[in-house]
């Protein structure tokens, strides 16, 4: 990539132009182009598509060979005819924490002897299409956007439109009115992952829409804009998340029927004791998650609960912390999280984060440096 750049220094290339050079998916030169911007290897222009030209440091990037941190671009390396041929066995397993797009750092699971973002990326190279589904705050989302840094995503619910997939017209600063290409079309064209989040609470309708892009046709017809006919570049993947417990999650059978690999996804409670989130805490968890395994519950705290439950800790305090995790559990579940929580802590009561009364004014600590506190220090 930045041999190509350095050899055209007065050329501005877009993510087609190097793919098409380079004999490469959209999506693999979209990785390695953003990691030359990232290093100040190149730059980058364009508001909508982006565009990349080499600057003072792209000659050198060119001469030397340089492994990205975990994290910097998508692990997909080998081609999917290649490694059908290779053992699992024998392939570079990544376990180590990768970065998400966000910053935030992403802690590898096993799946099928592969780590998780390994056979994610195992299954994109063979265009399998994959569903994830359990509870929310599991991690399904971050496991994603670990394995596709290129990742689009669209956030599902009841509301979402053929237009929020596909695009639709918008006005302009002008007054005239513009089509703007939905995430479906963006990933299609550049050869981009696309997750569909809570895909189960999209209209069946909507979701049509998407599936001529997933089977062997891999095109749609964009009937706002003048029928246009838009194909899929290679590297386009479609991927999908699906919570069962939601009201209103309905995984119909056209939809399940376009992804061939269906996995649970739960929350890791070991993962949570090595994050060093309370031991005491995390037990409750795991107590909680068996009794909704035997349907005697319908709610547990999920990774994501309980690492919301280690930041107020740090700045609350543990008993607020403790109220505010009884408070956010349904109504209905409640006074059962309450009692495994007194058991756990050995607290004697507990109940949801509330305001009490109001505090007189003395009362009210002032902070360092306020009138208040500059006054008492003149008094002594």
């Amino acid at each position: 990539m930045a041999r190509l750049l350095a050899d055209r220094p007065a050329d501005t290339l877009t993510i087609g132009d190097m793919a098409r050079q380079l004999g490469h998916s959209h999506g693999a030169v979209r990785n390695a182009a953003l990691t030359l911007v990232t290093r100040g290897e190149a730059d980058q222009s364009g508001s909508g598509q982006p565009e990349f030209r080499a600057n003072a440091k792209t000659a050198a990037a060119a001469q030397t060979a340089v492994i990205s941190p975990p994290g910097t671009h998508s692990p997909r390396a080998q081609s999917a005819a290649h490694r059908t041929t290779t053992p699992a066995a024998a392939t570079p397993k990544q376990t180590g924490p990768i970065r998400r797009a966000g910053g935030q750092l992403y802690h590898p699971r096993e799946l099928a002897d592969l780590p998780d973002v390994e056979a994610l990326n195992r299954l994109r190279d063979a265009d399998v299409p994959v569903l994830l589904y359990g509870p929310p705050g599991t991690g399904k989302t971050s496991l994603v956007e670990a394995a596709f840094p290129d990742l689009l995503t669209v956030a599902g619910d009841g509301d979402t439109t053929v237009g929020d997939l596909i695009g639709e017209y918008t006005q302009d600063d002008a007054g005239g009115y513009v089509f703007q290409y939905g995430p479906l079309v963006t990933a299609m064209t550049e050869g981009r992952a696309l997750l569909i989040d809570d895909a189960t609470l999209i209209s069946p309708k909507v979701l049509a829409a998407l599936y001529p892009a997933m089977d062997g046709r891999r095109q749609i017809q964009v009937k706002a804009h003048k029928g246009e006919t838009i194909k899929a570049e290679p590297g386009f993947y479609v991927v999908a998340g699906h919570n069962p417990g939601v009201h209103g999650a309905v995984l119909t059978e056209a939809l399940a029927s376009r992804f061939s690999v269906q996995i649970q996804i739960g929350t890791d409670y070991d993962l949570a004791l090595a994050l060093r989130i309370d031991a005491r805490v995390v037990r409750v968890a795991r107590h909680l998650a068996r009794q909704v395994e035997l349907g005697e519950l319908g709610w547990a705290p999920q990774l994501r609960e309980l690492l919301s439950y280690q930041k107020t800790e740090a700045v609350l305090g543990t008993k607020a912390a403790l109220a505010n995790l009884v408070g956010i559990a349904p109504v209905e579940d409640r006074d059962i999280v309450a009692a495994a929580v007194i058991k756990a802590a050995g607290v004697k009561e507990v109940a949801p984060l509330t305001l009490g009364k109001q505090l007189s004014a003395s009362a009210i600590r002032q902070p360092p440096g306020s009138i208040g506190s500059a006054h008492r220090g003149r008094s002594r």
